[in-house]
């Protein structure tokens, strides 16, 4: 008989940005894979749209369930069909759902920022790392090619 297929796991955001976070710190991914019991692919996906989109892009992009899918699409479409009128005359409503659409730009963007800075600090300890231990005393300093 084969196996059953069963449904998808779900993680959370905070779960993806640390795994995304190891990436771009330099570890190996297959291992990483291995070890989280999830598909090297997977974890590229995850990392892509965090580079594209920042943490927002993180949330679940399959089909929602059938309950979540009719509860998104009435929302959808009562918000294209009735505007809110505040909005249109540029009120207070309209003013704080701009603000938070900025902070919510912003947010992303330190997001974005955190994780390039981990990634560099980590690249920079590998460096330093792989660097030391060749000026120290009694070591052989490299030597000249032999020129035969």
């Amino acid at each position: 008989m084969s196996k059953s297929k069963s449904s998808p796991r779900v993680f959370s955001r905070e779960f993806k940005l640390g795994i995304i976070r190891r990436m771009l710190a330099g570890e190996n991914v297959s291992a990483l894979g291995r070890e989280l019991k999830l598909m090297r692919k997977d974890l590229y996906v995850w990392r892509d749209r965090f580079l594209a989109g920042g943490p927002q892009a993180l949330r679940g992009r399959g089909r929602p369930g059938k309950a979540g899918a009719s509860a998104s699409a009435g929302r959808g479409e009562t918000a294209k069909a009735a505007p809110d009128p505040s909005t249109s005359a540029q009120g207070p409503a309209a003013e704080l759902e701009a603000a938070r659409t900025r902070i919510a730009e912003l947010e992303r963007k330190i997001g974005q920022q955190q994780v390039e800075l981990d990634f560099f600090r980590q690249a920079l300890r590998q460096a330093r790392g792989a660097r030391q231990g060749s000026d120290g005393a009694g070591v052989t300093g490299s030597t000249g090619s032999s020129k035969r």
